[in-house]
């Protein structure tokens, strides 16, 4: 039976030196950096917009089987044409990648930061409802004022506008109307006066901060858990 070359790591002839092994490993280094390239964008280093839709097409589906939301964060950098034009378009790459640089720091390592686009940014949070995504903006948008961005000797402060919402399970949506009924919210953070975070309006007046019983039972694999004095079987 013949060896695959993309499996290939010794000599199939014993020979040490093998020049086709070299050339398939080789091969197979290019074939993983096209790989990552193809869903990475190169200034930030972010996810780009492929690697958006195809990993918002996952959490929606791990939304249908657990019950748990997703939920989508859209962010725009305000006045950023003003930057591109006060201190030239390598000043806007550097005002790009100093937003990237805050944003990583103040999100979890299960949430997925993307360039949407231009200054255009999105971040998916997985099993996350609509109240605790709109914290994370918040903390996004904090970020932000708190550490201006340093530029030929000069402090430039920086701003952004949020749109937010939750796709739920008995949901028929794609992922693109997803975006686009989020990016509805960032629309209106910017016609409201911008640097600030806007959302879908919650259906009922109080919302629990608390986990929901049928999320304990996901999140920790159908254990018994006490609910306010009562045990919910599996």
């Amino acid at each position: 039976m013949q060896t695959p070359l993309c499996s290939l790591t010794e000599c199939p002839f014993g020979a040490e030196d093998c020049p086709l092994c070299a050339e398939v490993q080789r091969l197979q280094g290019e074939c993983e950096r096209l790989r990552e390239l193809s869903h990475t964008d190169a200034l930030t280093g972010l996810f780009n917009r492929r690697y958006l839709m195809a990993a918002l097409d996952q959490e929606k589906e791990r939304t249908r089987r657990t019950g748990l939301p997703t939920s989508l964060i859209m962010i725009d950098l305000d006045h950023f044409k003003r930057i591109n034009d006060t201190y030239g378009h390598q000043a806007g790459d550097e005002a790009l990648k100093w937003a990237t640089h805050l944003w990583r720091k103040s999100l979890r390592r299960i949430d997925i930061l993307c360039r949407y686009g231009g200054e255009e940014f999105a971040v998916i949070l997985p099993g996350t409802r609509l109240n605790a995504a709109v914290r994370a903006a918040k903390r996004l948008q904090a970020a932000m004022e708190k550490a201006p961005m340093a530029l030929l000797g000069r402090v430039v402060p920086l701003t952004a506008s949020f749109g937010v919402d939750t796709y739920v399970h008995t949901e028929e949506l794609t992922s693109r109307a997803f975006i686009k009924r989020t990016d509805q919210y960032l629309l209106e953070a910017k016609i409201k006066g911008r640097n600030q975070v806007c959302c879908r309006k919650p259906e009922k007046s109080k919302q629990s901060m608390e986990v929901t019983v049928d999320e304990r039972s996901v999140l920790y694999g159908g254990l018994i858990l006490p609910v306010k004095g009562k045990a919910r079987k599996k």
